[in-house]
């Protein structure tokens, strides 16, 4: 891919973004989100509206969360392209991931919403107690990585999220062991996540396995426009491949710093985020200031961009 064109990409974000109401303004206003829920909804058999907009205690749940967030940002996807926004490469953090599925149409939106409910319960399932996550700050991966290995135990990366800041996962006496070491070695901080489990960590592997057989019941396409996956970090331009990386992102590390870095050096200088939160924002302007970064998760914001 040469540079110096102006390209643009749609992002997506993962799981921990998510909040009661978001979404909202986009199923009172357009007739178009109405249905991504509508249609959520008939997928699965759940009130993925209820589950966005009412106060619950079923949304910071996994099994629930990554149909919420799923759901929430199809939805407002949908209305973006509807305005005539056209993206020339996506990618997605983790859950996100499948957002740009949709975005490269990649697969009908019902199989999308019933795998991405299957993944939920078998994320929930996998190792419902004694798993951790804990986010490094301030120090590199190659670090990181080294003192992980050097752990008793199971803890890896989960997320190389922008520089600086990395997440490890795996057993919660393995993830303490390991952030005591990394602060040792001079991590500025080392934060626990409050997560249901120790996603993409080895310990997840049986989830990746019981994802890949729901997988083998769906039709997938070639990408409209090419999408970057998590675990290589690198263009998927084919269909045949997609189903084997979807089921190896459930227990591999997300690369998502090496995303960005290589979507800036094939000449992406607009980055739109999809979806509740600034995370994905935040990891973009940590890794270029030369880019233009725009969220989309109200009408509002919505209507700048569209005035932009």
């Amino acid at each position: 891919m040469e540079g110096k064109m102006s390209k643009t990409a749609f992002v997506f974000p993962g799981q921990g973004a998510q909040y009661f109401g978001m979404g909202k303004d986009f199923y009172d206003t357009y007739e178009t989100a109405r249905k991504v829920y509508d249609m959520a909804e008939e997928a699965t058999g759940l009130d993925v509206a209820g589950l966005c907009f009412a106060e619950n205690d079923k949304l910071n749940i996994t099994e629930y969360t990554q149909i919420a967030m799923l759901t929430t940002e199809i939805a407002i996807l949908k209305v973006i392209e509807e305005q005539g926004i056209k993206a020339d490469c996506c990618a997605g953090l983790s859950l996100g991931e499948y957002g740009a599925l949709a975005a490269a149409e990649v697969m009908e939106l019902s199989d999308l919403f019933r795998l991405i409910r299957s993944r939920g319960i078998y994320m929930q399932d996998a190792y419902p107690t004694g798993g951790a996550m804990t986010a490094v700050l301030g120090l590199d991966a190659d670090t990181i990585r080294r003192i992980c290995e050097e752990t008793p135990g199971i803890v890896s990366i989960a997320n190389d999220n922008c520089s600086g800041q990395i997440v490890i996962t795996g057993e919660e006496g393995a993830v303490q062991a390991a952030a005591a070491k990394l602060q040792e070695s001079g991590a500025k901080r080392c934060i626990p996540l409050k997560v249901s489990g120790p996603f993409h960590s080895a310990l997840l592997s049986g989830a990746g396995e019981k994802l890949a057989a729901e997988l083998e019941k769906v039709t997938v396409h070639d990408p409209k426009i090419p999408y970057l996956c998590n675990v290589e970090a690198d263009y998927v331009t084919k269909a045949d491949r997609i189903k084997e990386l979807l089921a190896k992102q459930v227990s591999g590390t997300v690369r998502w710093r090496e995303i960005m870095e290589r979507m800036i050096a094939d000449g992406v200088d607009t980055f739109i985020e999809i979806g509740p939160g600034k995370t994905l924002s935040g990891f973009l302007r940590k890794t270029s200031r030369e880019v233009t970064v725009k969220n989309v998760e109200t009408v509002e914001d919505l209507n700048n961009l569209v005035r932009s």
